[in-house]
């Protein structure tokens, strides 16, 4: 039986849209759109053959098969030629366990899944992966795509350049100028993308890209764009696999723009639906502080999303006042028992340098997740009997200036790191290093 899926209003207007239109909203009441899939046809095979054909391609080195989201094509965009696929071998990323994290907070199994172990560095890869992918196909069927366009605070625009330069698609990105780390603008500088530093925040790059898409031939690569959610999804599958096609008790996302949520929870609903696992998890979405726009509206029962001026924060992808996604991140919060905290700078600075006592490099965003995790068991919401999963975002290499300023003590608003490491300056002089030594230890 052939699978298949098409574009669907999650407002649940009549009618769908095939993948490779160009349409991001819903034509009737301008609600986004999600991909949704036939799954009368893909119960053609059992749970049981499911898995067993997932774990014969994890890792594999037939591409694009070994790839986390390929080897999972029939559940991402079954209708896509293989010819299409530009793929890095993206996804298929580690479930560390950190038992010196979890033991501090009182906690017994927990893992930090390292989606920031890809190519480009971030999870963007999984959806990017599809959205380029598709494009790539549309341009050969016809279409008149001029180039592949982003706003973004980092991830999103590094994972669109590296893709699109494989494909050889033109790249645009539109970042807020001065706002993001070095490592992370470079990324699409050295990729060859068009880069447009514009004096605003995200939300104003993101008008702008919206407007140019509406107008000038360009495809939108921002998470508004249901393909790339399909991509994100697989790290609910990825995660269920590597636990043995169970589901753990909690899992603690970072949330910006909400895209990451909403796919989490479609990947979960979606193996639920054909038989892969019994049961959802529970969800945190996380958010700092300083730019918490889903939190107010938790702490308000769900309320209507009021836009906020996010503030600056050491978490800048996720800087983001008006998130696009905020009805899919709500609909699936409430799907999955979900809850939303905060973290303070401190809070998420600190809970960073812990976890890197696991051997862990955690980005910022990460800290943020971990921070909240810190929260929901120092009041007993999550205890020592649950399985937990944190997801981490992206690498710390890309965040050098974070780390380097905990332990340097620089960050203003982290006064008193907690877990702050110096170098031990010491002469040429064996007793002097002997004694440092005897000391440390």
């Amino acid at each position: 039986m052939a699978y298949s899926a098409e574009f669907r209003c999650i407002a649940g207007c009549p009618g769908g849209y095939p993948l490779d239109q160009v349409i991001y909203r819903c034509p009737r009441c301008h609600d986004l759109l999600e991909v949704v899939h036939d799954l009368a046809a893909l119960r053609d095979r059992s749970a049981d053959a499911w898995k067993r054909l997932f774990a014969e391609r994890w890792r594999s080195l037939d591409e694009p098969d070994g790839s986390g989201v390929w080897g999972k094509h029939e559940w991402v965009v079954p209708q896509l030629a293989r010819t299409h696929v530009v793929s890095m071998l993206e996804g298929g990323t580690h479930l560390t366990p950190v038992p010196k994290f979890a033991a501090a907070l009182g906690l017994g199994d927990v893992r930090v899944k390292q989606c920031g172990t890809s190519h480009s560095g971030s999870f963007k890869d999984l959806g990017m992966t599809v959205l380029v992918s598709m494009v790539k196909g549309m341009i050969a069927a016809g279409k008149p795509l001029r180039a592949i366009a982003c706003a973004s605070t980092g991830d999103t625009s590094a994972a669109l350049a590296a893709y699109a330069a494989a494909a050889n698609i033109r790249a645009v990105v539109i970042l807020p100028r001065g706002k993001i780390s070095t490592a992370q603008l470079v990324q699409p500088l050295a990729a060859g993308a068009l880069v447009l530093a514009v004096d605003t925040d995200f939300d104003g790059c993101m008008k702008l890209v919206q407007e140019l898409a509406d107008r000038e031939g360009v495809y939108l690569a921002n998470s508004m764009n249901s393909l790339r959610l399909e991509g994100q999804k697989t790290v609910a599958i990825e995660l269920a696999q590597q636990l043995g096609w169970t589901v753990p008790d909690w899992v603690v996302i970072p949330g910006g723009n909400l895209g990451n949520v909403s796919a989490l929870g479609a990947g979960f609903e979606m193996m639920l639906a054909l038989g892969l696992i019994d049961r959802r998890p529970r969800i945190c979405v996380a958010q700092a502080a300083h730019a918490s726009p889903l939190y107010d509206s938790y702490r308000r029962g769900f309320a209507p999303l009021e836009a906020v001026k996010a503030r600056p924060t050491l978490a800048s992808a996720i800087q983001i006042g008006n998130p696009v996604s905020f009805a899919k991140a709500v609909r699936a919060l409430r799907a999955f028992d979900g809850v939303v905290e905060i973290a303070s700078e401190a809070e998420l600075a600190d809970a960073s340098a812990l976890a890197d006592r696991d051997g862990l490099f955690t980005c910022p965003h990460t800290g943020v997740a971990l921070a909240a995790l810190t929260k929901l068991a120092a009041r007993g919401e999550i205890t020592r009997d649950h399985r937990v999963v944190v997801i981490s975002t992206a690498s710390g290499l890309k965040f050098a200036d974070f780390k380097v300023g905990y332990h340097e003590g620089t960050h203003a608003e982290v006064p008193a790191p907690r877990y702050r490491n110096t170098p031990i300056e010491l002469p040429e002089d064996y007793d002097a290093v002997r004694t440092a030594l005897l000391r440390g230890l």
